[in-house]
């Protein structure tokens, strides 16, 4: 009797036997072991956190920003924006996009152990489930380069459809699913062969992330140009199970089991939240989690508990518990971050602070906001963020609610209010097919903000405004009063 009794509560403990994603594994508890990376695009860093205290080592600097970055004899990364990790944790691989390159990074140390050089714009990066390879989307081509993890240099290239945007495995290893940026396709592969054995229509061409299902039994890919998820089965003949409407600017996804039940975490950039979705037949929005300016990267914790979101405009990742998906934590990263991932047990021994340094300039940073200007799209509204470069300054406009497949000026000007005074034209945005958009500037932009340092008269703050293309006097954007300022964050 008593083992009967022993043997019912254990099996009436979900949580006990929760697999998490990628690898499919039982939980691993969250310890100071355990490392964030964050993939930091315009500083060309790599935020490292210690997800106990949940606050920033430091950052691994890969690369320098612009305007340094721009010089024929530059030889550092330049764009980091992927990230993938081996099985063992022992391993990071950072995709820098401009410079061509995926970097190996030893965890335990944060040392750099090679540079390998791909084709033109690789985006995404993942190790295969034994560890042997890793795959690397050649997004400004047409295939994925496959790299033997132990040699360090790339072995074949298997060819795809225009724009391969992200591969992810099943945790079986048996397929690697690869999502395009340009095709509506998505490529099956048998990961012994490199054969692709089918081609799956995608919803729509521009896919930026994937992920597949501790379970190994779903696939859920974000669509960032119409603001979708599509879902469809992981086993042949893959198809598909649900075509979801997720909203504007939707990034990345991932998923966590805990004891409620199997969830995937979906970040929509344009409306600055996380939604959870239970996954099942009907896959159901069960919560949407208010979070910071244009969330971006997403990555459980090796057992569930929690999930880490990267924001591109805040300058910021932060720690959701997901018993009651609540914010807990906010903490300082580098600048316009894409991805993110959690290793457990990245650092064995040791404090694991070694190769780190901090943020520096990449820790000023200010955040604006845009309203409808106009009655034309009177839901209009953009988050702006005024990255220092030093000298120079990066701004990044994250708009939704404009029309779609449209064209619209930014502007520098004077006033924030109608007569709006002289208007400098800055930049172009366009906007997908579910009218959100984004779009870069750089110059001598800390004017934007009224924190950052004082200016003469001929050099007084300006304002941002967005108009139609060939209208300046119709304005659709205008900046709000009221801004953040500059953040520091040493």
């Amino acid at each position: 009797m008593k083992i009967i009794r022993s043997l019912s509560f254990f099996f009436l403990v979900p949580s006990a036997f929760a697999q998490q994603a990628p690898w499919g594994r039982a939980d691993i508890p969250v310890s100071s072991h355990d490392r964030v990376y964050a993939a930091d695009q315009t500083s060309n860093t790599v935020s490292v956190i210690d997800p106990v205290s949940n606050k920033l080592l430091g950052v691994i600097r890969l690369g320098d920003p612009v305007p340094g970055a721009l010089s024929p004899l530059y030889v550092g990364q330049l764009l980091v924006h992927g990230l993938g990790y081996s099985p063992d944790g022992t391993t990071l691989a950072v995709v820098s996009v401009a410079s061509n390159s995926v970097t190996l990074i030893e965890t335990a140390t944060n040392k750099v152990k090679k540079t390998i050089y791909v084709g033109r714009s690789p985006h995404e990066a993942f190790f295969t489930p034994d560890g042997r390879e890793i795959w690397v989307t050649v997004r400004g081509e047409d295939y994925v380069s496959v790299i033997d993890a132990a040699q360090m240099k790339e072995t074949r290239r298997i060819e795809m459809a225009n724009g391969p945007g992200m591969t992810m495995f099943g945790p079986d290893g048996r397929y690697g699913f690869v999502c395009s940026s340009f095709t509506p396709e998505i490529a099956v592969v048998d990961a012994a062969s490199h054969q692709i054995i089918k081609r799956v229509p995608q919803a729509s061409p521009f896919c930026p992330n994937i992920a597949v299902s501790p379970e190994n039994d779903e696939v859920w890919i974000t669509l960032k140009d119409t603001g979708k998820v599509q879902v469809f089965s992981a086993k042949p003949p893959f198809d598909q199970i649900a075509l979801l409407d997720t909203g504007p600017i939707t990034n990345h996804v991932n998923f966590v089991n805990n004891s409620n039940g199997k969830f995937a975490y979906v970040t929509i950039g344009g409306l600055n939240v996380v939604k959870v979705f239970r996954r099942g037949a009907t896959p159901e929005l069960v919560a949407t989690i208010p979070v910071g300016n244009l969330p971006h990267g997403i990555w459980p914790s090796g057992d569930g508990s929690r999930v880490y979101v990267a924001f591109e405009n805040g300058g910021e990742a932060a720690a959701i518990d997901t018993s009651t998906n609540k914010v807990i934590a906010n903490i300082p990263i580098g600048q316009t971050t894409q991805a993110l991932v959690y290793v457990p047990n990245a650092v064995p021994d040791g404090a694991g602070s070694e190769n780190l340094a901090p943020l520096g300039d990449a820790a000023n940073i200010a955040r604006l906001h845009l309203e409808a200007g106009g009655t034309a799209f009177p839901d209009a509204q953009a988050s702006v963020a005024v990255n220092s470069l030093g000298l120079l300054d990066l701004v990044e406009i994250a708009a939704e609610g404009l029309a779609p497949k449209a064209q619209y000026r930014v502007y520098l000007t004077g006033s924030n209010r109608a007569p709006f005074g002289k208007l400098q034209p800055l930049a172009v945005l366009k906007t997908n097919a579910d009218g959100a958009g984004i779009v870069q500037a750089i110059g001598p932009l800390k004017v934007l903000s009224s924190s950052g340092p004082a200016t003469s008269a001929a050099t007084s703050r300006r304002f941002l405004v967005v108009t139609e293309m060939n209208d300046a006097s119709q304005v659709v954007l205008r900046q709000v009063d009221s801004s953040s300022g500059s953040d520091s964050k040493q």
